[in-house]
């Protein structure tokens, strides 16, 4: 259903449940009051993506696959907020199965843009990892300063020190293999 009319929808069940309780029916009105909220929160948040996010925690990821693929075109289903959202967990659920595509959907999720920090710095940890996997330790570092950055609440430390403690790793036996050359 198009962003607009859930909008449209969540106003007229709005004004009935005001008219309903002008005429005195405030047990009917209340309820209504809160279906509006519901539909309201619909347009902000799409219910598929929800449901794709909540499978994702449960490691669950073809059922959350399924569900994201119920957003069948995500420029018109999803606002403009949302959209970076979807390639995001696009690129969560790919990365568990082949973490080298996944870096397409990170790139995508960061230029369209996403509003919470920490998910900025999630996808960009991630790029981080995509490029050590590559052995491109210059493009690793920058990705893991921009996700300190990022971070501001620290919710992802341990994982970018973890990520960084592994590029050492990497150095010195980089390091080492030269030395026996």
């Amino acid at each position: 259903m198009p962003n607009f009319i859930r909008l449209i929808i969540a106003f007229a069940i709005l004004g009935a449940a005001i008219a309903l309780m002008i005429f005195g029916f405030w047990g009917w009105g209340i309820p209504l009051v809160l279906v509006a909220i519901l539909v309201a929160v619909t347009y902000m948040f799409n219910e598929n993506m929800l449901i794709a996010q909540y499978f994702l925690r449960k490691e669950n990821m073809e059922k959350s696959k399924q569900w994201l693929d119920k957003i069948t075109d995500y420029e018109k289903q999803l606002i403009s907020t949302q959209q970076g959202y979807y390639h995001l967990l696009l690129g969560m659920i790919e990365s568990r199965k082949a973490p080298l595509q996944s870096e397409k959907y990170f790139k995508k999720a960061l230029t369209l843009g996403m509003t919470m920090d920490h998910n900025i710095a999630l996808a960009k940890l991630s790029l981080a990892g995509i490029a050590m996997a590559k052995r491109n330790k210059r493009e690793a570092s920058m990705y893991l300063q921009e996700a300190k950055k990022a971070d501001k609440n620290k919710l992802l430390a341990d994982q970018i020190k973890m990520m960084k403690d592994q590029m050492g790793q990497l150095d010195r036996t980089v390091q080492q293999t030269r030395s026996y050359r």
